[in-house]
C-alpha cells in the first residue's frame, strides 16, 4: 500500500522541494492550495514538472502520483489529515492560521477513527521557532479533550530550507502551470528532538541534533550571504545575484562578511569551523548559479525585516561581536541595505521615508536594535556615510 504525504502549500518550496522528496521516497504527495489553476492542473495531470538548473547542465524530473485539493474543501482536506503517513506545510507565515483549522479538524478525525500511528509535520516556513508557533495555533482550535492526543501523536518539527527556487517567468508559467525551475540541492535537515516515533526514510531528509545550529547556519551564513550580494550589488547596479557574486571588488567582503558570521556562530553554537566552511564552500558555487536567475531585488526586498535586530545581517553582526570579532564587513553590508532603494520594493521606498522623516541614527535604533553610541551604529554610520561619498566604488 502506497504511503501518502500531504504538503500544505504547492508553491516553490512544496511542490518545488518537498514533493519532489517524498515523491523519490515512495509517497503519493497530495497537495493542498489556494491557486485554482494550479491545483486544478495538478489534479488532471497527476503530476508535474521540475527543471534541475545549473551553469553546465538541466534536467526535467517528473513528479508523481500527485493529486491536489483546494484549501476551501476543508472536508476532504481533514480526511487526508485523518490517514496522513507524513506532512508538511509550506504556505508562508501568513497563512498559518488558516491552516491550523485544518490540521485540527483532521486531528480530531484521526483520533475519532483510532489512528495511533504518529504524524508528524515539518514546518517550512521562515520563522524562528515555527513549529512552537504552529503547535500552538493548533492547540488554540483543538478541542481541549483531544490535546493529550495531539501530545503523544502528532509531531511538529522544525527545519531549515535551502534550496534555492527563484519566482518562474510569467510566460513559462502560463506554458505549464506546474512547471518549476530549481537547482539540483536537495538536503532536508530535521529537529530529532520535536520528532514522534521512528524516523522514515526520506530522500534527502537528515536528522539533526543541535538543530539551533542549523537554523543558524541558514540565517546567519545562507541568508546573511544573499542580503550582502543583495545590497553591495545594488550599489554596483548590479541586476543579479551571481553577478554580484562575481564583481573583484564585492566577492572579498562577501568572504570576509561571512567569516564574521562564522567566528560568531562558532564562539554561540560550539560547532566545528571545518562543519562551516565546507557548508560556504559549496553555498559559494550554489550563488554562481547563472540559470537560476535570481535577482538582487529578490534577495533584497523587504529591507525593514531583513534589518531586524535578530535577522540574517544585525543578527550576525551581534554574534561576531559577542564572540569577539569585529563585524566590519557586516557592517558595511548593514550600511549598504540602508542604502538600499529600490523603487520595486514598497518596503525599501517606505524604509527611506524614515530614514528621510527620522534620521539615520533613530531608525537604525528601531529597525535594527542599535542604539546610536553603540560600537556597532559608530560602525554601520561610517559605512553609511562613505557609501554615499562613494556611490558605486564602494
Amino acid at each position: 500500500m502506497t504511503q501518502s504525504s500531504l504538503v500544505f502549500g504547492a508553491g516553490n518550496v512544496g511542490r518545488g522541494f518537498l514533493g519532489q522528496l517524498f515523491a523519490e521516497s515512495g509517497y503519493e504527495v497530495v497537495f493542498v492550495d489556494v491557486d485554482q489553476p494550479l491545483v486544478a492542473a495538478m489534479q488532471t495531470r497527476g503530476q508535474y514538472t521540475i527543471r534541475l538548473v545549473d551553469n553546465d547542465w538541466m534536467q526535467e524530473v517528473t513528479v508523481a502520483p500527485v493529486c491536489a485539493l483546494l484549501a476551501g474543501e476543508t472536508e476532504a482536506v481533514a480526511a487526508h489529515v485523518a490517514t496522513a503517513d507524513i506532512a508538511a506545510t509550506a504556505v508562508g507565515v501568513r497563512a498559518l492560521p488558516f491552516v491550523a483549522p485544518l490540521v485540527a479538524a483532521g486531528i480530531a478525525r484521526r483520533a475519532a477513527a483510532g489512528n495511533e500511528m504518529p504524524l508528524n509535520i515539518i514546518i517550512c516556513e521562515n520563522l524562528k521557532d515555527a513549529a512552537t508557533t504552529f503547535r500552538s495555533m493548533v492547540l488554540d482550535v483543538l478541542p481541549a479533550e483531544l490535546h493529550e492526543y495531539l501530545n503523544g501523536h502528532i509531531g511538529f518539527v522544525d527545519t531549515v530550507i535551502g534550496r534555492m527556487i527563484p519566482p518562474l517567468a510569467p510566460e513559462l508559467r502560463a506554458e505549464d502551470p506546474t512547471l518549476i525551475i530549481v537547482e539540483p540541492y536537495k538536503e532536508l535537515p530535521v529537529d530529532r528532538a520535536a520528532w514522534i516515533g521512528s524516523m522514515p526514510q526520506v530522500v534527502g531528509m537528515e536528522a539533526c541534533d543541535n538543530f539551533p545550529a542549523y537554523t543558524a547556519r541558514k540565517l546567519y551564513i545562507h541568508n546573511c550571504g544573499h542580503a550582502v550580494l543583495a545590497y553591495l550589488g545594488y550599489l554596483r547596479g548590479h541586476e543579479l545575484g551571481w553577478q554580484a557574486l562575481a564583481d573583484p571588488l564585492i566577492r572579498p567582503l562577501f568572504d570576509q562578511a561571512l567569516a564574521e558570521s562564522k567566528a560568531g556562530i562558532v564562539a554561540e553554537y560550539g560547532v566545528d569551523p571545518g562543519w562551516l566552511d565546507a557548508h560556504i564552500a559549496d553555498l559559494t558555487r550554489r550563488f554562481a548559479n547563472r540559470a537560476l536567475g535570481d535577482t538582487v531585488l529578490r534577495l533584497g526586498r523587504d529591507p525593514l525585516r531583513k534589518l531586524g535586530s535578530t535577522d540574517r545581517l544585525v543578527g550576525a553582526a551581534r554574534l561576531a561581536e559577542r564572540a569577539g570579532t569585529e563585524p566590519n564587513r557586516l557592517c558595511m553590508a548593514i550600511a549598504a541595505a540602508y542604502r538600499f532603494n529600490d523603487t520595486c520594493d514598497p518596503l525599501a521606498v517606505e524604509m527611506q521615508q524614515r530614514l528621510a522623516d527620522a534620521g539615520f541614527d533613530a531608525t537604525l535604533a528601531a529597525v535594527s536594535g542599535i542604539l546610536p553610541d553603540e560600537p556597532l551604529a559608530q560602525q554601520i554610520r561610517f559605512h553609511y556615510l562613505a557609501l554615499a561619498a562613494e556611490g558605486l566604488n564602494l
